[in-house]
């Protein structure tokens, strides 16, 4: 999993969702049961495939491994014993083509124009990489242009590229969004909600699609809810791709990110400052600003091509075949890592996300004995998560099944043990109709909305939903919150940390035969009840209107066959 896991997500005090309803009463120790004629969901079948996923002798399931066709053959038995059919046009596997890229010999970046030339250095001071596939990539003399926070959103009135054109220049741009600093989510961006707006891969997605040369980030800490160290380390390795048919070459030459300093420097030097700047950036009438600064940086880049696999069953449905909801989860982790004080170098992924598999075949198996929903049920089980989401990124550039006749769906990761809840958390806020189904769904079961903790960290934008979600499919993501119906928020906070402290992305991360799986159980309830909803109507839910991602969905539900 690429972020922490929302089972476990710190929530403040728990309220309805959207203000829907009033909050109910504390919940006894039965809270959340089930509906009545929910089938039941296989408790051993979690179990068996949780521990076997996490064994030793899978290694971790690090994707494009001589161990993964291994662990692949595993998880197809399970969805074949559960009763689904292969999913990938007769086929139980969906290659997922990728693309390592390591650059080395990098240069500093060098800016001249006005005054004297700056230089500044590769690591501490900018970090950068490139999206192409070449074997070498070089910034020559390239004029920068102050892009406020990099943001084109017409369903907003908003464009940070107004009346400049891009072709050869390189754009600086803020990190988040622009109404980040706020405390609520009344802003046009939602406030301290980050949109994806504010997230840094829309920001070069967009520098790409306006023509720019390079693209840096201006890093700021707390608006980017990390150190510069984070970005250090998570560009200045290899970086996974996937595979494109003309290699990446409508993107930028290069993307990556500068220190606050940095900027200010580069912008001192044109007779500007990075405060009023930014101030005049968060309002609908600011214009891009040309510094009369061109910037130049080179490296090297070693490519490595490969070949991993996304695993697919379907579930066909009985009145509506050609209609189709989502159950997703990814099956890869790290492999081999930094080994714990015993020695132990296997990073076995137990929790995250072992126990997300084993829920798409108990879901699976669930709905098949339940007989099948009007709609179709798809169970993907994708690679390369912990790379970057890319198996669903593959998916759902190349979709099997078309994404304006998708339904919806629920992605699954990373399901903490521990005891039953009395609150769950919608992750990304009040984004669609599917909030409404979500709200539903725990009133029925006595439980209460909680508010999703640290919104501004844009926690929706980082697992394997968002990938269909940009595309405008629906995607549940949700977590059992901290109250636990034993021990209370305490209790919760304490697993929390602790889980956080001494597994997540360790070795640490093992399964245990004393675990608690009463909470998971409760999870898994809900994932089956909401699914087989979407699967059993003939709703199309939609983003809010204010949403993101409101207007792709629109334009998929127009196309002649969709929604």
């Amino acid at each position: 999993m690429a972020l922490t896991i929302p089972a476990l997500a710190a929530c403040s005090t728990a309220q309805p969702i959207g203000g829907v309803g009033t909050a109910l009463p504390p919940p006894s120790e039965s809270l959340g049961e089930p509906d009545e004629g929910q089938p039941d969901i296989s408790l051993d079948l979690m179990k068996r495939m949780t521990q076997r996923l996490a064994a030793d002798d899978f290694e971790g399931r690090a994707p494009s491994t001589a161990t993964e066709p291994k662990v692949l053959d595993y998880i197809v038995s399970e969805f074949k014993a559960a009763g689904l059919q292969p999913g990938a046009n007769g086929k139980w596997l969906q290659p997922v083509p990728t693309v390592e890229i390591t650059n080395s010999n990098q240069s500093a970046l060098r800016v001249t124009g006005i005054g004297s030339p700056m230089s500044f250095s590769f690591g501490d001071q900018w970090v950068g990489a490139s999206y192409r596939v070449t074997p070498s990539t070089k910034l020559e003399d390239s004029q920068l242009v102050f892009v406020g926070y990099g943001i084109v959103a017409p369903e907003l009135g908003w464009n940070d590229y107004a009346g400049i054109d891009m072709k050869g220049k390189t754009a600086i741009i803020l990190v988040n969004d622009p109404d980040y600093a706020m405390e609520g989510e009344d802003g046009l961006f939602k406030g301290r909600r980050m949109t994806y707006y504010g997230r840094w891969t829309y920001k070069f997605e967009e520098a790409a699609r306006q023509g720019a040369a390079g693209a840096l980030i201006v890093h700021d800490t707390f608006p980017a809810a990390y150190g510069w160290n984070v970005v250090n380390s998570s560009w200045t390795g290899s970086q996974y791709y996937v595979q494109t048919p003309n290699n990446a070459m409508d993107q930028t030459r290069v993307n990556g990110w500068v220190q606050k300093d940095v900027a200010e420097k580069i912008l001192r030097a044109a007779g500007k400052d990075l405060a009023s700047l930014t101030k005049a950036a968060q309002t609908k009438n600011f214009t891009p600003v040309p510094l009369d600064l061109k910037a130049s940086l080179s490296f090297d880049n070693a490519i490595r091509k490969s070949n991993s696999h996304n695993v697919v069953g379907i579930l066909p449905g009985k009145t509506r075949p050609d209609e189709y909801v989502l159950y997703t989860a990814h099956w890869d982790h790290l492999g081999r890592c930094t080994p714990d004080a015993s020695g132990d170098d296997i990073c076995n992924g137990a929790v995250d996300n072992a126990t997300g598999v084993a829920a798409l075949a108990a879901l699976a198996k669930a709905n098949v004995e339940a007989g099948a929903p009007a709609r179709s049920q798809v169970f993907l089980a994708v690679t390369l998560e912990e790379s970057g989401l890319l198996g669903s990124e593959y998916y759902a550039q190349n979709p099997l099944y078309p994404l304006d006749q998708t339904v919806g769906g629920v992605n699954i990761d990373a399901l903490a043990p521990g005891g039953r809840a009395r609150d769950y958390a919608m992750i990304g806020g009040d984004k669609s109709d599917l909030n409404d189904l979500f709200s539903e769904a725990l009133n029925t079961r006595g439980l209460i909305a909680a508010p999703e903790a640290s919104p501004e960290k844009g926690g929706y934008y980082r697992s394997d939903h968002f990938s269909l979600a940009k595309r405008g499919v629906p995607m549940f993501n949700f977590g059992r919150g901290i109250d636990l119906a034993a021990g209370g928020k305490a209790a919760g906070k304490a697993a929390s940390a602790d889980y956080t402290a001494n597994r997540y992305h360790q070795p640490g991360d093992e399964f245990s035969t004393s675990w608690d799986w009463s909470g998971i159980m409760q999870d898994m309830e809900l994932f089956y009840a909401l699914g087989r909803e979407l699967a059993d109507s003939d709703g199309w839910p939609n983003w809010r209107q204010s949403d993101e991602f409101r207007a792709i969905r629109d334009r998929s539900c127009a196309a002649p066959d969709g929604c």
